[in-house]
């Protein structure tokens, strides 16, 4: 063979062989399609079923996930069924026998996937009876957080055929559903009947309501499930974007279908002390796991308590703040205290209960003495340092250090620019010992010109370290507000130094007025004006009207709850007392409020 023949002969091998490997196959086409259910054991809606072993056949692997949050089987299991997958297959075992003449459904949602590609099988439900019949009504709808209209996802949603009160907190569900991410729930494999509609967070999962921690909710009325034929829409896409056909087409409705449960929390607790820590000597807090309907007792057991503190409570009493008046006291490192509150018992009833706690601060007195002698100590140093650079320093007769006397900071709200609706206010980090109004002065300012004007100072009803300053404040209008030195004493020592601020209040041109008009809500409705989740403002109902002033420039939303008792705040449920939580309402469309506008809405 010659040498033009060889390399002839070697071009046609590498043109073959380029030819064989110009790309690796992809696989065909991605994988769109959810498994597809080819059969089962028991037969779908089969009847006479006397074994809890169930086997379900897909075209393709399958797999779960999920499977312990999205799988719910009805009638429900107190003892917990076995799920398993593999290749094609899915096998369920009940463990409970088997309940006659009842439809049973084991309700997948969407856990069931391809083992590939994971398309879920949306909403495959397996049925099946073991009586001659199998029921197939159903009821649907949806589970909303009664505070804020929320959906809640994963909450069990149940059934009673009883109409007994009890039935809810004595005997596991008829049948159950649970909701998906929307909120909505549809319990299936209904026989004609009344029934009773209920929501649990069932943390203990015996599907009753025993533990008043968890959250519920309840219909007021029972409900009769029904069927009938109707028509809907069914769309046809010839791809992702593009629509083919819309057609009618008959479907079976169940009915209702439409059913909202607002879920709660009721207002339960378990009384007792929660800590009691000393920050510093002059004080200790009590912090207690609920509000306190009355004060507890303070004993002193080393310790004389009688007039020793000035208490601080919060406004429901579950945080006591206790500043102790005597140095006596609160030189002690360690206070023994006998603490005595309300509880109660297994019956719900209060008793009392006494704790002994022994309250040890952070830093011993001696402690603190000695860091108090060292600070002492190179201050002085600091200032013999520099009197010896002054003409006349006598180092037989050097000048005395005096320490500075403690400052007692002054926190107030008053700024360069207030707004209009705003008082000013003080607060300080120890209650005082006492204060002396005619050190405070307060003016307007025009042209350079300090005109005092009147003002009330008084103490704030909500904590006794905190004051206000009421004054007949103008538009647009200048202050200036000085308070002289040692106006203000602390009940350690503290005084305040001089404070001066400027302030100017905007003016009515920088804000929106709302007016609102709610058909149907009487005196009863209190209506909040919010920024995200911040309220920004809170106004009651008169004869179906309110308004909101001195609005800043910005977008509102509108929150609305029917104030049954009027105490102005939003009350949660009571199951046992058959009460639904307040209704929360929400204004459709956003606000979008400019300055120097009047806005009316009465849709």
């Amino acid at each position: 063979m010659s040498l033009k023949e060889i390399l002839l002969s070697l071009l046609v091998v590498a043109l073959l062989a380029a030819c064989a490997s110009m790309g690796t196959p992809d696989g065909g086409p991605y994988d769109e399609d959810p498994p597809v259910f080819v059969g089962g054991t028991p037969l779908p809606n089969a009847t006479g079923v006397t074994d809890g072993k169930v086997v379900i056949n897909f075209n393709e692997n399958i797999r779960l996930e999920n499977a312990f949050d999205k799988v719910v089987i009805s009638p429900p299991q107190i003892e917990q069924p076995q799920i398993k997958y593999s290749g094609k297959h899915i096998t369920v075992q009940l463990y409970d026998s088997l309940l006659p003449n009842t439809t049973y459904s084991i309700d997948f949602n969407d856990a069931i996937v391809d083992n590939n590609e994971g398309n879920p099988l949306e909403n495959f439900a397996y049925v099946f009876s073991t009586g001659t019949t199998v029921d197939t009504l159903a009821v649907s709808g949806t589970v909303l957080n009664a505070e804020d209209l929320e959906p809640i996802k994963g909450i069990m949603v149940g059934l009673h055929s009883s109409m007994s009160d009890t039935a809810f907190t004595k005997k596991p569900f008829d049948r159950v559903s649970r909701t998906d991410s929307r909120g909505r729930f549809s319990i299936k494999g209904l026989a004609p009947g009344k029934y009773r509609v209920y929501a649990l967070a069932d943390a203990n999962g015996n599907y009753f309501y025993d533990q008043k921690s968890e959250t519920v909710a309840f219909m007021d009325t029972e409900v009769s499930p029904s069927a009938v034929r109707a028509m809907r829409a069914d769309t046809i896409w010839r791809d992702s974007i593009t629509v083919d056909t819309v057609r009618m087409v008959e479907y079976t409705r169940n009915l209702p279908d439409d059913i909202v449960l607002r879920a709660f929390k009721e207002p339960f607790y378990t009384q007792y002390l929660v800590k009691y820590p000393r920050e510093e000597h002059t004080n200790f807090t009590l912090y207690f796991a609920a509000p306190n309907s009355e004060l507890p007792r303070v004993e002193g057991l080393n310790f004389d308590a009688t007039d020793a503190y000035i208490l601080e409570p919060n406004t429901t009493m579950d945080t006591l703040r206790y500043w102790f008046k005597d140095t006596t006291v609160y030189y002690k490192d360690t206070l023994a205290v006998a603490v005595t509150y309300s509880v109660l018992d297994s019956l719900q009833q209060p008793v009392p209960r006494t704790d002994t706690l022994y309250i040890s601060s952070k830093k011993s007195r001696e402690a603190v003495i000695k860091a108090e002698a060292e600070k002492f100590e190179k201050e002085e140093k600091r200032f013999i340092k520099k009197a010896r650079r002054l003409p006349g320093y006598d180092e037989n007769n050097p000048p005395v250090y005096i320490p500075p006397t403690k400052e007692l900071p002054i926190y107030t709200t008053a700024s360069s620019l207030m707004d209009f609706n705003k008082e000013v206010e003080f607060s300080f980090k120890e209650p005082l010992a006492s204060y002396d109004v005619s050190m405070i002065h307060l003016a307007s300012v025009v042209d350079s010109t300090l005109t005092p004007i009147p003002f009330v100072f008084e103490p704030n009803s909500k904590s006794i370290r905190a004051y206000n300053l009421y004054a007949e404040w103008r538009p647009g209008e200048k202050y200036m507000l000085t308070i002289d030195s040692a106006a203000f004493k602390g009940l350690y020592g503290g005084v305040s130094k001089l404070y001066e601020q400027e302030m100017t209040y905007h003016e009515l041109d920088d804000y929106a007025v709302l007016y609102l008009t709610i058909p149907h809500t009487g005196n009863d409705a209190v209506v909040q004006l919010m920024q995200g989740d911040k309220i920004t403002s809170t106004a009651r109902t008169e004869g179906n009207k309110c308004a909101f002033y001195f609005i800043k420039p910005g977008k509102y939303s509108l929150r609305l709850f029917m104030d049954r008792n009027g105490n102005d705040k939003w009350d949660t449920g009571s199951y046992e007392d058959n009460i639904q939580p307040e209704e929360v309402y929400y204004y459709p469309r956003m606000l979008d409020l400019r300055a120097l506008f009047e806005y009316e809405q009465d849709d």
